[in-house]
C-alpha cells in the first residue's frame, strides 16, 4: 500500500480553470470513482492552498499495487482531467513529496484494502 501526499504549483493566472477543474470532478464523481477502481486507489483527496501569493494543489492517496497509471486510462473523465492538468499545473515546479511519518488504518480497513 502507497500513502502519499504530493504538493504541487498551480501556473499563475489559472485559478479560474483549476476552480473549472474541481467542479468538474465534482460533478461527475460517479465517473470519477469508477476510475480509481481501476487504479486501485483506494483514497484520493485534492487539498488547495493559496501561500504568500502562490496556489498549491496538494494530492492525498492511499493505493494498492499494481493498479494502471490515470495517463493509461481510457475514461473520458480521466482525459478531461489531464488536459486541466496540462492546463493548471507548473511543470517548472518539482513537486514536492511530502515524507510520511504515521499511517492510522485499522487493520480490518487495511485487510479489505489488499
Amino acid at each position: 500500500m502507497l500513502v502519499e501526499l504530493t504538493r504541487f504549483k498551480v501556473k499563475k493566472g489559472k485559478t479560474a480553470e483549476v476552480d473549472k477543474w474541481m467542479a468538474l470532478l465534482n460533478e461527475h464523481m460517479d465517473q470519477v470513482l469508477l476510475t480509481l477502481e481501476d487504479e486501485k486507489m483506494y483514497v484520493e483527496t485534492i487539498f488547495r492552498e493559496v501561500l504568500e501569493g502562490e496556489e498549491f494543489l496538494y494530492w492525498y492517496s492511499v493505493q494498492g499495487e499494481d493498479g494502471i497509471e490515470v495517463t493509461n486510462s481510457a475514461h473520458e473523465i480521466d482525459q478531461l482531467h489531464l488536459q486541466y492538468w496540462e492546463k493548471c499545473i507548473d511543470p517548472d515546479f518539482k513537486p514536492a513529496d511530502l515524507e510520511t511519518k504515521v499511517v492510522m488504518i485499522p487493520k480490518k480497513i487495511r485487510k479489505m484494502m489488499s
